[in-house]
């Protein structure tokens, strides 16, 4: 795979004393997955390469280059728990006031940056074997909870000296993070580096009018706490706290789906090797004939065959302002990236969906009943036992409408089949409306909210032989470019997926309506 720049941030905290910040930057070997904006990523024991002079990795300020902070002193790795470093900060203005945020908690992360040299990827989550650490920096918002700073250090510890921007470096405040790579090496991220804010003002809970007053008597008499909270609540042009803009709140709603059900019932076959290749197939069947003493063999040999798979690009993009990141939360771009991988999901769910119902077979004829469910299963599974060669049909995908028809369904005394209290003779499985799946007569149900069908109708549900389809997919990449002209950033989510359905469709079987 080619290189890629990867960045995910860790918890801090800070002591301002000593202008040495120290803890956890990385956890290796302990299986600890990042939910990254570029995938899910392990990081294997020894996997990170660490230069052997720890002065030449920076700290930065939001990972942006022209905005350093100090320097590494030391690394070291702890098997089978991550990596842990020390950093002095600059004397400066900008390192003072990092000391100063980290403390008070309102800086929270160190975010490291990394090129991946070798990964593979297993089930969606990408396991990194060898990575180069490239710088450290400081963000507002963690991403793997286990890494934290654990220490910052008194003004006895060695200092860097102030680090200054070289005359092509022009100091730079107050800017989102640009992409240091060329457009051809994509970046990919695991927590957006935050934008740097060079002032902060204190922000304090909305507070009465007795309150105020209250605060504004002992701010007159001296009291320097009470001067503080008539600061924070003070807006730009009253005191009146009536007029305080009301709470923005980061939970955010969405009414999108997460999750790609129909993959549970296929076989992953791997990473999409390249555009287009080749699966070999059996052409034609050896035979065995009985034979006599000296006669001539008469059975067949073998042949084979192959057939062509095309993988296709998924892809989605969102132009933003730069004016947007710049003062918006930081969490906005996350969820923009949640948001884009919950599309991509949809997207290449729909296409196996579809595949299943362009390449796969059509049942017999039945009834939208747990009669016909019955029949569906018994004939389809025994068809496609027989059609494949010997794959068993266990999965039996479901739209939304199919499970609660199959949640209703009752016996002669209305009694539910597919939900009871306690066993009961020939039980013939549980369903139930706080799982989407199940186990219906001896096949597992999985719901897919993604199957567009509306009611117990043709293509409603699939039974479906995990060895006779087989998906290849790559690693999602998320890229971004500056669009100078407009002052915008076009973020862009893309990876590319193959579908196969193999066997003549046989061990697909589609729900076939009377």
């Amino acid at each position: 795979m080619a290189n890629q720049i990867l960045t995910f941030s860790a918890e801090l905290t800070a002591n301002v004393e000593e202008r040495t910040i120290s803890g956890k930057i990385v956890p290796t070997g302990t299986g600890e997955v990042g939910n990254t904006s570029g995938g899910r990523v392990v990081f294997q024991s020894g996997s990170i390469e660490i230069p052997s002079d720890p002065k030449k990795i920076k700290l930065l300020n939001q990972h942006n280059n022209k905005d350093p902070r100090g320097r590494a002193v030391f690394f070291n790795e702890v098997p089978n728990d991550g990596v842990y470093a020390s950093f002095a900060v600059s004397k400066s203005e900008k390192g003072t006031q990092s000391l100063i945020m980290a403390e008070e908690g309102l800086i929270s992360g160190l975010s490291v940056g990394v090129e991946v040299i070798k990964a593979s990827n297993k089930g969606g989550v990408m396991y990194v074997s060898a990575a180069k650490l490239l710088e450290v920096s400081l963000v507002t918002e963690p991403a793997f909870k286990s890494a934290q700073v654990t220490d910052i250090a008194a003004e006895d510890t060695p200092v860097v000296e102030e680090i200054q921007p070289t005359e092509s470096e022009p100091t730079v405040e107050n800017t989102p993070e640009t992409v240091a790579a060329p457009v051809e090496a994509a970046a990919v991220e695991a927590a957006r580096p935050t934008v740097a804010v060079t002032n902060v003002r204190e922000r304090t809970a909305p507070i009465t009018s007795a309150q105020y007053l209250g605060a504004s008597i002992k701010a007159a008499l001296g009291d320097v706490d009470s001067r503080r909270i008539l600061e924070a609540a003070d807006d730009t042009v009253s005191t009146n706290t009536g007029l305080t803009l009301p709470m923005h709140m980061n939970s955010f709603i969405t009414t999108t789906f997460s999750g790609r059900p129909a993959f549970n019932a296929v076989t992953r076959a791997g990473t999409v090797p390249q555009l287009s290749f080749t699966v070999p197939k059996m052409g034609t069947a050896p035979t065995t004939a009985v034979v006599a003493e000296a006669a001539t063999v008469t059975a067949t040999g073998m042949t084979s065959t192959y057939d062509t798979v095309t993988a296709s690009k998924y892809s989605s993009i969102n132009r933003v302002s730069f004016e947007l990141l710049d003062f918006s939360n930081p969490a906005f771009e996350t969820l923009l990236l949640n948001e884009m991988r919950k599309g991509y999901e949809k997207a290449t769910d729909a296409a196996l969906i579809s595949a299943f119902t362009t390449s796969g077979t059509q049942a017999a004829t039945t009834a939208a009943t747990a009669l016909g469910l019955q029949s569906f299963i018994a004939t389809e599974s025994a068809a496609a036992y027989k059609g494949t060669g010997g794959d068993f049909a266990t999965k039996l995908v479901a739209s939304t409408d199919q499970w609660a028809a199959i949640q209703g369904y009752v016996d002669g005394s209305n009694r539910p089949l597919y939900n009871v209290a306690s066993p009961q003779f020939n039980a013939p499985g549980q369903v139930t409306g706080q799982t989407n799946v199940g186990n219906v007569l001896g096949t597992d149900l999985i719901v897919d909210h993604n199957i567009t069908t509306a009611g117990v109708i043709d293509e409603s549900a699939f039974l479906v032989a995990p060895g006779s389809v087989y998906v290849w997919e790559s690693p999602t990449t998320n890229l971004r470019i500056n669009v100078l002209s407009s002052g915008e950033i076009d973020i862009n989510l893309y990876a590319y997926l193959a579908i196969y359905v193999a066997k003549g469709g046989a061990g697909v079987r589609r729900f076939n309506l009377t």
